[in-house]
């Protein structure tokens, strides 16, 4: 158990038969009234931002989350595999739980998150930067640095990223798995 004055970002607490995190949270002393905690919460299992006061003092109940690494081994009908990397132990997940499941490639790191009191699977998160080689998109045309323009690329896991007009086939780049967006071009 915690009271509002334990809160910080990042906090892990069930609420409504959910668990949630804390993106962010004020504590607010009026003039009149009872002091207050006014928070925002995203849920792990949905993925959706909501907002929520809690009076002073106020006691909720914290979940223990665990991140563990695992490796990404292949994808079949049964969903992507991955395998931790200090127990050797296998575990199978759907694509829905995955964050942005277009970049990963075999053999990347992701971390997994646990509920520890269960040992139920919450999600899996990607690195925040991957790089990954373009394998299709139109050719540049010299000059075309000027605007900020994009076009759609294709990256080795076959998904679509908007690149700027002067990146070609072959180019690797470095992707924001949080944004889906471009980041810079890798030097080779």
């Amino acid at each position: 158990m915690a009271t509002t004055a334990d809160f910080k970002n990042g906090l892990c607490l069930e609420y409504n038969h959910d668990l949630f995190t804390i993106v962010e949270f004020q504590h607010v002393k009026p003039g009149k009234g009872p002091a207050f905690v006014r928070t925002k919460l995203k849920s792990l299992t949905t993925g959706k931002v909501i907002e929520n006061t809690f009076t002073a003092g106020h006691k909720v109940t914290t979940a223990r989350i665990e991140r563990r690494p695992h490796q990404y081994l292949y994808r079949d009908d049964l969903g992507f595999h991955f395998m931790d990397s200090s127990t050797f132990e296998q575990v199978a997940l759907q694509e829905d739980i995955i964050s942005n499941p277009g970049l990963i490639k075999e053999g990347q790191e992701v971390d997994i998150l646990f509920h520890a009191e269960e040992e139920k699977v919450i999600g899996c998160e990607l690195p925040p930067f991957v790089e990954m080689e373009i394998t299709y998109t139109e050719p540049g045309i010299k000059g075309d640095t000027a605007t900020n323009a994009t076009k759609p690329a294709t990256v080795e896991t076959d998904a679509t990223v908007q690149v700027p007009l002067f990146i070609n086939q072959g180019d690797k780049i470095k992707i924001d798995t949080r944004t889906n967006s471009y980041v810079e071009r890798v030097k080779s």
